[in-house]
């Protein structure tokens, strides 16, 4: 449905200004927000006379969502990656500005973005709700918690040798995968790592979960999709030389410790995106995907 016009008075920007098409992004986006009245705030990738004369409050990422009603990111998918995170912590909405190389999340291009701003701002976009995933892990003494958008990954650290995962959904012992590791991701994150492992592509509106195995040592061992209420329990087998880390969203959460329990659920906080008139999910997974397209001839499918 189209996100209820409301007064984004403060919006926020977020992006790595060291690239600089998303510096010259950010000024331009910072302009068009001052000539509508918006109190604009960023972090200190910038500084503040590279806005070109326009007035932006510098905070720390930290607070940065929390001191906007509209968090705008420019970038990959990387970004929107963090972007949502630090967003769903404040409760504020996401709207992506793709200068990345794919664009699953940051579904605005830069010919478009002004347009998607503005479009964001009058209350014509689509909002749409997207699940997250907290993981907790107790060892060591300390308590380890993450929060990932798209997986919770458990990999191999500096070693050559496979891993054994004992894996059990509420309660419920499911299989012990030998392979070089476990991914459990949303139906967001199923277009991301899982995909390579052979997993499904869900819409990410779908209250589930993809369990992948990473490169299993026996292809009997498939992906498995569970419900989103779902609580998925993963243990480290003790082996010789056995070392392994646990990661949300590609960042190390801690290692993992043969006998420990990594516990990975859907989190209390989801994250709202802001798509602009138009979007169409699976002409995105098209273009992305190349479906249509064929090696052979160098056929494309139809114009959308």
């Amino acid at each position: 449905m189209n996100a209820a016009a409301r007064e984004f008075a403060t919006v926020a920007l977020l992006g790595r200004a060291a690239d600089a098409r998303v510096a010259d992004a950010m000024r331009a986006l910072a302009e068009r927000l001052a000539t509508q009245g918006r109190r604009i705030v960023a972090t200190p990738s910038l500084a503040p006379a590279d806005f070109g004369g326009v007035a932006v409050t510098m905070t720390g990422e930290q607070a940065l969502a929390g001191s906007a009603d509209l968090l705008v990111a420019v970038g990959g998918d990387g970004t929107m990656l963090h972007a949502a995170r630090l967003a769903a912590a404040a409760g504020v909405p996401v709207l992506g500005v793709n200068r990345g190389r794919l664009g699953f999340l940051a579904d605005v291009g830069p010919e478009q973005m002004l347009k998607g701003l503005d479009d964001a701002l009058a209350g014509r976009c689509r909002a749409e709700t997207r699940m997250l995933l907290r993981a907790d892990i107790h060892q060591s003494g300390l308590g380890y918690s993450g929060i990932a958008f798209n997986d919770v990954v458990v990999t191999k650290r500096d070693s050559g040798r496979m891993l054994e995962l004992s894996s059990s959904i509420d309660g419920a012992y499911v299989n012990t995968h030998a392979g070089d590791g476990f991914i459990v991701a949303t139906p967001t994150g199923s277009t991301a790592y899982a995909l390579s492992c052979g997993g499904p592509i869900l819409h990410p509106t779908l209250d589930a979960l993809v369990l992948a195995p990473i490169c299993p040592h026996t292809l009997s061992d498939r992906p498995v999709v569970v419900g989103a209420g779902s609580t998925v329990e993963l243990e480290l087998v003790a082996k010789y030389d056995t070392r392994a880390q646990v990661t949300c969203d590609g960042i190390v959460l801690c290692d993992f410790e043969p006998g420990v329990r990594l516990r990975v659920a859907r989190a209390p906080t989801s994250v709202t995106l802001l798509h602009p008139p138009g979007h169409d999910y699976f002409r995105i997974l098209r273009s992305k995907l190349h479906w249509g397209r064929s090696g052979r001839n160098g056929s494309t499918p139809p114009a959308d």
